[in-house]
């Protein structure tokens, strides 16, 4: 979960590999400078700026703008630096605002190179600076740590660097704001291609940011502000979005935590005036001991009322939220039932998440906060057959993924999830694979097989699950020692490298010791390698194995057919109600959602 940092807190940051993006309502140039073990840096060579890109370890944007994204990689820094410091100044080419004062206040995000968050700051409070540092990343003895800065200096980026002893600090400055300032001028002076002209840009890249949210409507006198859906911080619609049902998530959790706190304290508050009222033999009965205690529960009501009144007022405003941020989501973070799934095309990218359900509290059960993992997946999933019934479809029921309600199987539910992860990811980039030892799934597997996104039928047997475990653990052995050794190109030209999702129906039936074994080595190793499990199983039943599958347990999410109070949150600890994604009995949505991820499998591979 994401730190979010206030001025002067720090953070350990657990690797060394990161990405830092910035965004801000007006363009920004950045900078790194490096420090030694005196904070002082100590000549130009030690400074990245977009006049000088990169230096060892550090990459940062050449030009000015609202986003900007920084690259560093610690362990490839000069050997003395043990300090790097984010910097950010406004261009003074530009006919933006003088001052980060008059504008609204940039956001710093730390994350690792493969996406997980890690720490953001929001630098509130600037005024007349021009130039700020916004991040320190320091080292302590062998670890390293993000400390949030957010010191501005109103002399700017040349003021900035002198302050931090740089030796021709005026001159460093200058040779980053022309550079800045030749970027704009080339930006709008630059001739058209010539015919026949090659872009080399990717494809999937996108090459400027997208356009920011729309304003919301004015809001009528004493009203709050209408909410608007992607209104958050974010280099994409995809990123805003994600970072609002996030905040949202974040809000209700805290905004419970403060009800039940001050309903907590006045009913301490009540008990203590009772015992207060009655601590004296002589006035435990009669009309002054009843007004006492009349009074007691007086304040009691009144301080609960305005504790009530105070929630249902944040709960109003995160439902109203809700309701305009709902229909706006994508595919990857829509419910089932949202028409953008009318519309729905392979998608080109990978998204940043992907919904597996919804969360509520008792508080407000009918204010539902979408549950997003970020992709790609970082534990295996679990589905508890034991908590939702049977992993097979009881007779009679519609074909499998047809519906929901007290008939729908643990396996039905692996398979909505399976399609959905299918059809988010770009054609070819996504394979699935099932064991179902005893072939009792077929029922709930009928979307999968009939569309032909399964790449072969599913293993049965002992064997069959002998054979699928042993080609997996080949494929992450190989894979593991390729990127160690820096020659993933060496790899053979028939390995499947696409990102790879393993269904196991009714385990442990057909796994014997060596089939566990590799089953717990695949959770613990396969995802960050691309292979991911999809369990389906009752943990009662594999009991007999003993205390040896506990850890594998744990190493992955449980979710479940049927709401289930099972989630807490690492803030305060609530225990929310996990409610699995709805498919309306009757509906074709998945079977014509995977019918179009199999069209675009076949036409990727022509």
């Amino acid at each position: 979960m994401t730190a979010e940092l206030v001025r002067g807190q720090n953070h350990p940051l657990p690797r060394t590999r990161l990405e830092i993006r910035v965004t801000a309502a007006a363009p920004v140039l950045g900078c790194v400078t490096l420090g030694d073990e005196h904070g002082t840096t100590p000549d130009a060579g030690w400074t990245a700026h977009p006049g000088s890109p990169a230096l060892p370890g550090v990459e940062v944007s050449r030009q000015a703008a609202a986003a900007l994204r920084f690259h560093i990689d610690l362990a490839a820094l000069p050997e003395r630096a043990r300090l790097v410091r984010v910097v950010l100044a406004l261009p003074e080419s530009a006919a933006g605002p003088a001052r980060f004062g008059a504008t609204a206040a940039p956001f710093a995000a730390v994350t690792s190179t493969d996406g997980a968050a890690i720490a953001d700051f929001t630098l509130t409070g600037l005024d007349a600076e021009s130039a700020v540092i916004a991040l320190e990343l320091y080292r302590r003895e062998d670890a390293w740590k993000v400390r949030a800065v957010g010191q501005g200096y109103a002399g700017g980026l040349a003021e900035l660097l002198a302050d931090q002893g740089l030796p021709g600090a005026g001159e460093t400055a200058a040779a980053a704001q022309d550079a800045v300032a030749r970027h704009l001028a080339g930006a709008v002076q630059a001739p058209a291609a010539a015919p026949g002209a090659v872009d080399y840009t990717h494809p999937k890249r996108r090459r400027a940011a997208p356009a920011p949210p729309a304003a919301p409507a004015p809001a009528p006198a004493g009203e709050p502000p209408r909410p608007v859906a992607g209104d958050a911080t974010g280099w994409t619609m995809d990123e805003r979005l994600y970072n609002q049902v996030w905040g949202m998530f974040e809000d209700l959790a805290r905004t419970v935590a403060a009800y039940r706190s001050a309903r907590d304290f006045a009913q301490s508050r009540l008990d203590r005036e009772l015992d207060d009222a009655l601590a004296d033999p002589r006035r435990r009965v009669g009309a002054a001991a009843d007004a006492a205690r009349a009074d007691a529960r007086a304040r009691h009501d009144e301080l609960a009322e305005r504790a009530r009144a105070v929630l249902d007022r944040d709960l109003d405003r995160l439902t109203a939220e809700s309701e305009v941020v709902e229909p706006a989501l994508p595919p990857a973070y829509a419910r089932w039932d949202s028409p953008v799934w009318h519309a729905y095309r392979p998608p080109r990218e990978i998204p940043m998440a992907l919904r597996l359900g919804d969360v509520h509290l008792p508080e407000r059960p009918g204010l539902r906060i979408p549950m997003l993992i970020r992709l790609p997946l970082e534990r295996g999933l679990w589905i508890d057959s034991g908590r939702s019934g049977s992993g097979t479809a009881p007779a009679g029921a519609a074909p499998g993924a047809g519906g929901t309600g007290p008939g729908l199987s643990a396996m039905d539910t692996a398979v909505v999830h399976a399609a959905r992860l299918l059809a988010v990811y770009p054609p070819g980039e996504f394979t699935v694979q099932v064991i179902d030892p005893a072939r009792s799934a077929a029922h709930a597997l009928a979307p999968l097989t009939a569309s032909g996104v399964l790449d072969g039928p599913p293993a049965a047997g002992a064997a069959g699950v002998a054979s699928v475990l042993a080609r997996l653990t080949q494929r992450v052995d190989l894979v593991q020692m390729a990127v160690r050794a820096g020659a993933t190109g060496s790899l053979p030209a028939e390995l499947d490298t696409a990102e790879q999702l393993l269904i196991i129906n009714d385990f442990p039936h057909g796994f014997d010791d060596r089939a566990v074994t590799q089953l717990r080595y695949l959770a613990d190793e396969g995802p960050s390698v691309g292979v991911h499990l999809m369990m389906v199983a009752d943990r009662a039943d594999a009991a007999g194995y003993g205390p040896v599958l506990d850890p594998f347990w744990r190493s992955l999410l449980r979710i479940t057919a049927l709401p289930d109070d099972h989630l807490a949150d690492p803030w305060v600890g609530h225990t929310w109600t996990y409610d699995p994604l709805v498919v309306s009995r009757g509906s074709r949505v998945v079977r014509q959602v995977l019918g179009q991820v199999a069209d675009a499998r076949r036409t990727w591979r022509r």
